[in-house]
């Protein structure tokens, strides 16, 4: 008897000290995780906030629309126009109403899409969006802001606004991408094998941007990729960790946003893309990003970049499919500020935008230049 509790306190002490080096192991480790908060999965978030028939036509329309484009099949100009990012609710609403409004006059040479950016990919340090920090206050309340995000894409899309977004954080797309007909990868993850793999298996056209350098190799690469099938492990639509099998994207196509070297929009960097294309036995389509470093970083040569795609289109250029602008309801940009009332309504608070007014002027100058053509 005394060798069998002699036995259990032994075997008692063992799994105290085996808890206790595993303890120290981890202070080893330095584990910097300081908490860890459980979301709703998307299907949950889903039943909650369901897509209505009105919203779910206007995400069909617009994908189908956006595909025949790209394919050649529809002779408008993709125009994909709104905020940097998206900051708060009245302003996004504001401008989708405005947009609604014009895309109902201009439709026959442009599909408009609004722009609806609530990821951040940030160089250093700064503000990572409406889904990062919806308050604006660095209290990071991700639960609330995928719920923000879902219901603003159900106002947007029911008022017949189709949506184009950027997809950072591929895990959190389950929560929104049914409302959204135009996906983009942007210059820091166009090389990222995470990401072409799950833009692979989406079920909305892709834009994939030439990398920040300039350099739109890595672009072509990742349309080799996203076209492909693949198998990988991620999450499905009830945040199980799953393995993942796609077909490939075939409505996938190259963005050209220019790069430390400069601009690339002009007809000479766009003749060197399609070749690079050819190379690869990809069908030019080309979309212009007239922001970022094609504008010097600077919102009102957004108009320059158009006013030459406009005689490229003149003189019979076809493999540009369409454009993007970064457009407000106000000009220019501002600091982020936790007070409300402190900052300017329909002012980006990330990259300079143009407002409104000058946004109007310029599709329809768009427009009228397209009908003549």
């Amino acid at each position: 008897m005394s060798e069998i509790c002699m036995d259990s306190r032994s075997e008692k002490e063992v799994l105290q000290r085996a808890q206790f080096d595993t303890a120290l192991l981890l202070n080893d480790c330095e584990v910097r995780e300081q908490n860890v908060q459980s979301l709703a999965s998307p299907a949950e978030l889903l039943d909650k906030l369901p897509a209505t028939a009105v919203s779910a036509k206007c995400v069909a329309t617009a994908r189908k629309d956006i595909k025949a484009i790209l394919a050649g099949k529809d002779q408008r100009l993709l125009v994909i126009v709104g905020p940097c990012s998206i900051h708060d609710y009245e302003s996004a609403l504001d401008y989708a109403r405005r947009l609604r409004k014009l895309s109902l006059e201009l439709s026959g040479q442009l599909c408009l899409v609004m722009r609806c950016y609530f990821e951040k990919p940030r160089t250093a340090l700064g503000w990572k969006g409406l889904i990062n920090d919806p308050n604006l206050d660095g209290s990071c309340d991700i639960a609330a802001g995928i719920a923000l995000v879902r219901r603003i894409l159900l106002d947007i899309t029911a008022l017949g606004v189709p949506v184009a977004t950027e997809a950072l954080e591929p895990n959190l797309a389950h929560y929104y991408q049914d409302l959204v007909s135009w996906t983009a990868i942007g210059a820091r993850t166009a090389e990222s094998q995470l990401h072409r793999q799950f833009a692979s298996g989406l079920s909305s056209p892709v834009g994939i941007k030439n990398a920040t350098n300039g350099c739109i190799e890595a672009a072509v690469n990742g349309l080799l990729a996203v076209r492909s099938e693949h198998c990988f492990a991620g999450i499905d639509r009830h945040g199980r960790m799953s393995a993942i099998t796609t077909v490939g994207n075939q409505s996938s196509h190259i963005i050209l946003r220019g790069g430390k070297s400069g601009s690339n929009y002009d007809p000479d960097s766009i003749e060197h893309c399609k070749k690079m294309l050819a190379q690869a036995s990809i069908e030019a389509r080309i979309v212009v990003d007239c922001s970022h470093a094609n504008s010097g970083k600077n919102a009102s040569n957004q108009s320059k970049v158009v006013e030459n795609l406009l005689i490229q289109f003149s003189q019979g250029e076809k493999a540009i499919a369409g454009l993007m602008l970064e457009s407000h309801i106000n000009p220019g940009n501002q600091a982020l500020s936790i007070t409300p009332e402190l900052m300017d309504y329909g002012v980006s608070i990330t990259d300079e935008c143009i407002g409104w007014e000058t946004t109007e002027a310029l599709l329809r100058t768009i427009d009228t230049a397209l009908s003549e053509r």
